[in-house]
């Protein structure tokens, strides 16, 4: 028996697997096309090249695998895994298909939404590899604008920048909150003005584009973080209040770990989410298709929205925003 085995070819270890999954050199051959002496007389050069036996066909009719059989089987289904692997990126490549999205998020975009997308997106380009990045503010866009990221989902951004496309992906609400023994929590219906007396936990931006630029800042007391994560944990401890993203605290408002402030300066607020991408280096089939599941996302929830029931409360703020836009 040689002490170094021989290399063998892809094609025998297609038909080592297959006899494996049908159990038999007959079901093989029939599966194959092929004759059955010709799926033996393979199996037969796989076990010469090798110099173990792969089968044991003495003791029972049908072939068995033996010990070595088994060591084989599980490397030979990595080996040809991998290969029909590259074959589906190359033909990905051929057809215009991109080896790989860097997507980047804002930290305002819902859970649920980004689960939503990059499940189906695996399930639709399982050959696609996807880098994923979580940033705020005007840090998305830079990174779109510096090619870190191919696309990215943004919120609003009160500049135009030349070369960018957008694509409206619907909005999240924006609601000030503090833990249930703060002050502002405690006293109900906030007087004008009350928040400036308090801390106010204030998210950051990491990038030049919104530098200096403060949204939704009313209080002269300020805590700033460049982590919506931390920023989370300290109002739920009480230091300070802030606004959230509603999804992110809809859990904590259900379990009175937080509050929801009545505040006169607070009106219903929606940050509007964008997808955004360079207009010189626009997404391939895979990056559009993502755009695409963002938007569908924002159509449903705004069907959604549209079919509600109309309660007493519902109709007091759809004529609030009537009076508005006549204004």
């Amino acid at each position: 028996m040689p002490s170094d085995p021989g290399t063998p070819t892809l094609d025998q270890l297609r038909v080592f697997l297959t006899v494996v999954d049908v159990g038999s050199f007959a079901g093989a051959a029939r599966r194959l096309g092929r004759a059955t002496s010709v799926i033996s007389y393979s199996i037969g050069n796989l076990e010469a090249q090798l110099g173990v036996s792969l089968f044991d066909r003495r003791s029972t009719r049908k072939p068995q695998l033996t010990d070595a059989g088994h060591t084989v089987v599980s490397e030979a289904r990595t080996i040809t895994n991998g290969v029909n692997g590259l074959r589906a990126k190359v033909r990905g490549l051929l057809q215009g298909l991109e080896p790989e999205v860097r997507l980047v998020l804002d930290v305002m975009l819902p859970a649920a939404r980004v689960v939503d997308a990059l499940k189906a997106f695996r399930a639709q380009f399982p050959t696609v590899s996807l880098r994923l990045y979580m940033e705020a503010l005007g840090a998305v866009t830079q990174m779109v604008l510096d090619r870190t990221a191919t696309v990215g989902i943004c919120g609003p951004l009160d500049v135009e920048i030349a070369g960018l496309e957008r694509v409206g992906v619907g909005s999240v609400e924006w609601i000030p909150v503090a833990a249930p023994d703060h002050p502002l929590a405690r006293a109900g219906r906030n007087p004008p003005g009350a928040g400036r007396d308090h801390i106010q936990l204030v998210l950051t931006d990491r990038s030049r584009l919104t530098d200096g630029q403060d949204r939704g800042v009313i209080g002269t007391q300020t805590w700033r973080l460049a982590d919506l994560g931390s920023k989370h944990m300290l109002l739920r401890e009480g230091i300070g209040w802030g606004y959230m993203p509603e999804p992110m605290v809809r859990e904590d408002l259900k379990e009175g770990r937080l509050g929801k402030l009545d505040m006169r300066e607070y009106k219903d607020a929606f940050l509007r989410l964008h997808a955004i991408y360079r207009t010189d280096t626009p997404p391939g089939p895979a990056g559009s298709w993502l755009i695409d599941r963002f938007v569908a996302q924002a159509d449903a929830a705004s069907e959604g929205a549209q079919t509600r029931p109309i309660t007493r409360r519902n109709r007091r703020k759809a004529a609030a925003r009537d009076r508005r836009q006549r204004k």
